[in-house]
């Protein structure tokens, strides 16, 4: 069977997590496709696992970089060996749902659209030891939800707020004549080369159903917690402000103006809770600049009490 799909997996030091994101792609309704194993200079057992799922089944190929790059850095050496018309991405610390690879690729294959996007959830720790997976959130909803094909920023300027690479299969075409590559060396990385990925799109699908499970560590190792580091909230604040720069520059701004409304409403007042008892002032200076600079762009009228409030604090900051 000829694969009609590569999915790129990077993992740095995720043994604990690795094998239940290899068995979601061995689970897959759709068995036609082939996956990158990215071990990241791993400092634990990540690569030997790896290694070992290459052995049982010829359908993973193994990478190991000798020194940690950062998860841009793995996804773009996944993207030099992908041989197939299609691409999708997949966390070692989370979980395709088994139908994901049939409705993402199935859709586009269609279609021929450039890239189809679906909804994902919270794999959140449960009081059991292990983890459980929780709803749809709004705003996860409004990108996807409801289906649609042949999808542009201009009637469906909401799909912008679905910015992460593992909820998405996209033909390996718009990479390769976009010249698309992830940010090396910076946290959110995936923020703006989605941003990208709508503007230079011709056209895109959505899908409302579930296609990944996206894991919040129980240890508290996941690098979206840990947004109170002063460098990594720059990598975060340079990631928002970056995609909607992307957005004004392709004239979107229907699609700009939903990500402000997004990020005032949801990203920013859990900055404005971590900074006001921040031991370090810059971190607060830094993000009233950010704030500042939002609520210029923001339509107040259009905003949640929630947002408003957490724009006025941060902006006397």
């Amino acid at each position: 069977m000829t694969p009609a799909v590569t999915v790129i997996v990077p993992g740095y030091d995720v043994a604990a997590y690795a094998v239940e994101a290899l068995d979601s792609l061995r689970a897959q309704t759709r068995t036609d496709w082939v996956a990158v194993l990215v071990d990241d200079a791993s400092n634990d057992d990540t690569g030997k696992l790896f290694e070992a799922a290459a052995v049982t089944d010829q359908r993973f190929q193994v990478v190991h970089h000798r020194e940690q790059r950062g998860l841009g850095a793995a996804r773009n050496t996944g993207l030099d060996l992908v041989r197939t018309p299609f691409v999708g991405f997949l966390d070692a610390d989370d979980r395709l749902t088994p139908r994901a690879l049939e409705l993402l690729v199935g859709t586009v294959d269609a279609s021929g659209s450039d890239f189809a996007l679906g909804a994902y959830v919270r794999l959140r720790p449960d009081s059991a030891g292990g983890y459980e997976a929780g709803s749809v959130q709004p705003w996860v909803a409004a990108a996807t939800d409801p289906a649609r094909v042949g999808a542009t920023l201009a009637d469906h300027p909401d799909a912008s707020g679905n910015i992460v690479a593992w909820s998405k299969v996209s033909r390996v075409d718009l990479w390769r004549r976009t010249g698309l590559r992830f940010p090396v060396g910076k946290a959110y990385e995936d923020q703006v080369v989605a941003q990208h990925m709508y503007t230079r799109a011709r056209a895109f699908d959505v899908i409302p159903d579930v296609v990944v499970e996206w894991r919040e560590r129980a240890d508290g190792s996941s690098i979206t917690q840990h947004k109170s580091a002063l460098p990594v909230l720059r990598d975060y604040l340079e990631a928002l402000s970056g995609g909607i720069e992307v957005l004004d520059a392709a004239g979107e701004q229907r699609a700009a103006a939903s990500r402000v409304r997004l990020i005032a409403g949801m990203d920013l007042p859990a900055l404005v809770d971590i900074a006001r008892d921040h031991p370090e002032p810059l971190y607060r200076r830094e993000l009233g600049a950010f704030a500042r600079t939002l609520a210029a762009r923001a339509d107040a009228a259009a905003l949640p009490d929630s947002a408003r409030i957490a724009l006025a604090a941060a902006a006397l900051w």
